[in-house]
């Protein structure tokens, strides 16, 4: 019950209240859409350190967090904004100097990992990464998963079939689950209570919200309980699960949140030449995050002639005819 009242919070006290430094934390969201990029700022502002970091396949707010100094181990699948940087240029860098410890999977073994998390069970069976490398090159050593004891024993495991040849494979691979102290996911609507609905590609997002500790989500609009209850087929992740519910309008923004605004282009390309020169990737910091006193305050530096630029159609739910390139 403690989790249905006062959750309606503002952003700076979401996150103050549930993301601290060493926390074990993932973020929603799919490379160039809905990634909660207004959460993600917050943490940048508020100097945090040391994060723990899992993602499904994510782009600009792993590259953000990564670039910015708050995360020193990450575990994912993939991370990069498409044409803009295939690979996250703030990412790559922080690899390539050994600022941070990465672990790879697959799309669906992160997916089963939250999964686990969500069910309560230490593990999920799968036949994904039979025969490839993933399941032997490992980001954290054997040493460091001694003296962690947050990191399972080993990345994956790979054992018989205990029911033989059942269901055509003589080997299953188990994927360790992941349970985070918090989780953030941004969504098109929510209500007061927590009830929260995904338009659009889910993602891994339901997973990752139902195996955390603590679930931060933003909204595009704040609605009605009445409103929800009128299409419960539609409502993705029930109250309580949630711990706070923050109302951010373009709380996604620079990427996309299908049926209410498109990515940016020209701002995702402005950032990517940014990251690839570290004076000029920290005048961005300054000039676009750490000086800027909140979301609506960055969103004013946008401008509303920008974010009119990428509204979405209501029939298509993206921009219509927005220059990509």
């Amino acid at each position: 019950m403690e989790k249905e009242a006062g959750k309606l919070l503002e952003l700076k006290e979401a996150v103050a209240r549930f993301v601290f430094d060493g926390a074990h934390i993932s973020i929603g969201g799919f490379t160039l859409n809905r990634n909660p990029m207004a959460a993600v700022y917050e943490i940048i502002r508020q100097g945090r350190r040391d994060l723990h970091l899992y993602a499904h396949s994510n782009g600009q707010a792993v590259d953000e967090l990564v670039g910015a100094g708050c995360v020193r181990r990450l575990e994912i699948a993939y991370g990069g904004t498409g044409r803009f940087a295939p690979t996250c240029i703030r990412f790559r860098k922080a690899v390539q100097a050994g600022m941070i410890q990465v672990e790879d999977y697959s799309n669906y073994q992160m997916t089963l990992r939250f999964m686990a998390g969500a069910m309560g069970v230490p593990f999920l069976p799968c036949r994904s990464g039979l025969g490839s490398d993933l399941i032997h090159h490992w980001g954290f050593s054997e040493d460091l998963r001694k003296t962690e004891s947050r990191l399972p024993d080993e990345k994956m495991v790979v054992m018989d079939n205990p029911f033989g040849s059942w269901g055509e494979t003589a080997k299953v691979v188990l994927v360790p689950a992941i349970t985070t102290d918090v989780t953030i996911i941004h969504v098109q609507k929510a209500d007061a209570l927590g009830n929260a609905r995904i338009a659009g590609l889910s993602f891994a997002d339901v997973e990752q919200a139902k195996s955390a500790e603590h679930l931060i989500v933003t909204c595009e609009e704040l609605v009605s309980t009445d409103e929800m209850k009128a299409d419960p087929d539609r409502n993705c992740i029930p109250f309580f699960c949630v711990d706070a519910v923050v109302h951010v309008p373009h709380g996604a923004y620079p990427t996309a949140c299908y049926g209410y605004y498109d990515y940016d282009p020209a701002y995702l390309k402005q950032f990517a030449d940014y990251t690839r020169d570290d004076p000029a990737y920290e005048t961005y910091l300054q000039d676009y995050i750490l000086r800027i006193d909140d979301h609506e305050s960055f969103l004013e530096k946008i401008g509303s002639e920008t974010l009119g630029d990428i509204e979405a159609d209501p029939e298509t739910g993206y921009a219509n005819n927005l220059d990509r390139r």
